[in-house]
């Protein structure tokens, strides 16, 4: 259905981790008169600091942010009801005579804020138990190559130990007969509530690579490990959705002695680097992003005024 009224205009700064988005946004936010809404699945969490690169108090005071530390650790948060508190949030920006920056790297949180994403039917509860105590019995790898026969797409999108999500697509299976991949598909993202100027940010690989060892480097130095050590004695269980995610699942696994810490590090990197390897291959396969150099702040600039413009005479 069409309608006489344009779409609100939104602009959004995406890329792998590591890269420069949260500069990049705030320097374009600073000479556009506009907002932050965090678009990464971490940075909505509380008490995770460190491990989820948050901007710093001195960033936060040049620019206001959305969508950063808004639920608990141990909250059941996902990308639909991300997409419902960010519209909202982009309702007020643009209500006040703001422009919303949309600026994350998490592709599906991004992608349902853009075009909608599916609700899922509710769980039976019977099915949630059982799987969860078949968990507990045979441990979440079997569990994982379960999913990797019965749903192999997104499988390879999560990490073995990531029980919670693991069982979410096993429970959807069960319970819908359905995987969530093919949910995924036949959603279509089809609901288009905006229109966006999407500007990925890009640079060698290499360099990024180097750029995320030196992060990590950095996270270890500013207290990651007391960070988690708090986290756990504040009664957040490891395995929790947000203590399985990069960074603070390596940690826990250093403290409960599973990995000695040099092992710590590296696959702490190494697994850093991969994720930022998915990001290129997600957003890269968007024909609608504009890429640019973090350091192209001035042609970024000229893109979005460019966009903006063209408001006025649609």
């Amino acid at each position: 259905m069409s309608s006489s009224f344009p779409k609100p205009k939104i602009i959004v700064i995406c890329g792998a981790t590591g890269i420069g988005k949260t500069s990049v946004g705030i320097e374009l936010a600073e000479q556009l008169g506009g907002e932050i809404i965090s678009a990464d699945s971490m940075q909505i969490y509380r008490y995770m600091d460190i491990g989820t690169a948050k901007p710093t108090p001195t960033e936060l005071e040049r620019i206001a942010h959305h969508m950063i530390d808004i639920v608990d650790p141990d909250d059941d948060f996902d990308a639909v009801r991300f997409s419902e508190h960010a519209r909202e949030r982009i309702a007020d920006i643009i209500k006040r005579g703001r422009l919303p920056f949309v600026v994350g790297g998490t592709g599906l949180y991004i992608k349902a804020l853009l075009h909608g994403l599916f609700r899922a039917e509710p769980v039976d509860p019977e099915i949630r138990d059982r799987l969860k105590k078949e968990a507990e019995k045979k441990g979440s790898q079997a569990l994982y190559e379960r999913l990797r026969q019965a749903d192999p797409d997104t499988a390879a999108r999560l990490h073995p130990n990531d029980s919670y999500r693991v069982l979410r697509a096993l429970e959807t299976i069960e319970s819908t007969g359905t995987s969530i991949s093919e949910l995924h598909q036949s959603h279509g993202f089809e609901d288009d509530p905006f229109d966006a100027l999407k500007i990925g940010l890009q640079m060698d690989r290499e360099k990024l690579y180097a750029r995320i060892d030196r992060r990590v480097d950095l996270m270890i130095d500013a207290g990651l490990v007391d960070e988690v050590k708090k986290l756990l004695e504040m009664g957040y269980a490891a395995e929790l959705k947000s203590m399985q995610s990069i960074g603070y699942r390596h940690v826990v696994e250093f403290l409960a002695e599973i990995l000695p810490w040099a092992e710590c590090v590296r696959t702490l990197k190494r697994d850093t680097r991969r994720f930022a390897k998915r990001q290129f291959t997600w957003f890269g396969a968007d024909a609608l992003i504009q890429w640019y150099k973090p350091g192209q702040l001035n042609e970024m600039i000229q893109q979005v005024e460019v966009f903006l413009e063209k408001l006025e005479v649609d």
